[in-house]
């Protein structure tokens, strides 16, 4: 049955690899059997949502047994509002990571090819891969995306160009004369591929002074597609919720291959609610910062080298150790962080910046299993 199975499956799925997600608290609590895991691996807030939206949350239960809106109209509109572009540019999913599936369905062909930039979040790659497109991956320049790289890297059977700002797993950024300059090299070319920003971090990022949202280029580059999600600064992790900003066409088309119902109405109305805190937000952001900057200080006083990040999540490199094994030796002491070997960084691991208590505890840790 198996063979016969086997002839039924599309050439891009046969070997096509599932994206693995770090470990959940509670599978590493029942395998260790420890009551306290401290979770330092998916760069979710550990601050969750503001306590606005958990009344929210808990008030539509009432409501669960109905559809959700299809068309996310009052979430699109609550977007709009704060993007400052109107409801008919927003299509609102179940996280980015179904917006990129999305995107990928509606637009990539198996004679298109995808550019992407090396050490790059690998859903891009994914997308690519499972509708059959060619994937370019340009190699990065100091830890950064080599955009102007990327912008030669383009020819006429390019589709989209992937661009992570800032990008997971280095938590480097490109500023916004970088951005600029890549669309125009774009434009003097005569080339006009989708141009897909990921900004899954951009609350964290923008308290950085070079830092600018590719939303500003909308103007001199209409084939932009900005990605933005719930998952991260807003802590909403676990209702996958995401949006993406791009040309009306666009939108126009991306909806025709969107799921009906994926965004369920706990999310919806969450999202709506989380939009109207962004002293929240700020606030989280800024503790955010200032942990992250005690860390950067206790891992030069450990000797290990880290780069400087945009984000809620630190890139350290483990050497003489690998990454898996630093990350096997914390999990045994019940911290989870994230090893970068399907990045092509096998002396890494990704660290999530947590609360005052779990960070310390990190660095306790780290301390001992370098021994």
């Amino acid at each position: 049955m198996k063979n016969k199975i086997a002839k039924l499956i599309r050439p891009e799925c046969k070997n096509f690899q599932p994206y693995i997600a770090g470990k959940p608290i509670e599978v590493v609590q029942k395998e260790l059997h420890r009551k306290l895991v401290y979770k330092l691996a998916s760069n979710e807030s550990p601050y969750g949502p503001c306590p606005e939206v958990r009344r929210q949350i808990k008030n539509d239960l009432k409501n669960i047994h109905l559809y959700p809106d299809s068309d996310s109209l009052f979430l699109r509109q609550a977007i709009a509002r704060k993007e400052k572009i109107p409801a008919q540019n927003i299509i609102v999913g179940a996280g980015s990571d179904e917006l990129i599936e999305i995107i990928a369905k509606t637009f990539f062909n198996p004679d298109d090819n995808i550019i992407v930039s090396e050490h790059a979040f690998i859903r891009y790659q994914m997308a690519g891969d499972l509708m059959g497109s060619q994937v370019k991956p340009v190699p990065m320049k100091n830890y950064r995306h080599n955009l102007v790289a990327m912008a030669n890297a383009v020819d006429k059977k390019t589709k989209a160009v992937f661009i992570a700002n800032p990008n997971n797993p280095t938590g480097t950024y490109n500023s916004k004369s970088e951005l600029k300059k890549f669309l125009n090299i774009l434009k003097e070319k005569n080339t006009r591929p989708l141009v897909i920003v990921d900004e899954a971090y951009y609350e964290y990022a923008r308290l950085q002074k070079d830092y600018c949202s590719a939303k500003n280029f909308f103007r001199i580059y209409p084939y932009l597609i900005i990605l933005r999600t719930f998952s991260k600064a807003y802590g909403l992790a676990g209702i996958r919720l995401g949006y993406l900003l791009t040309a009306s066409t666009i939108a126009s088309y991306l909806n025709r291959v969107r799921p009906p119902f994926s965004v369920n109405r706990l999310a919806q109305t969450a999202g709506i609610v989380a939009l109207s805190n962004q002293k929240y937000i700020q606030k989280v952001c800024r503790i955010t910062e200032d942990e992250k900057r005690k860390l950067y200080r206790h891992l030069k006083n450990l000797g290990m080298f880290y780069l400087p990040s945009a984000t809620n999540f630190i890139l350290v490199k483990t050497t003489p150790l690998s990454g898996k094994t630093v990350f096997q030796r914390l999990l045994r002491r019940g911290i989870i962080v994230r090893a970068m070997d399907e990045y092509k960084l096998p002396q890494y691991i990704r660290i999530t910046v947590g609360k005052p208590a779990e960070n310390k505890k990190l660095i306790q840790e780290l301390k001992e299993v370098r021994k």
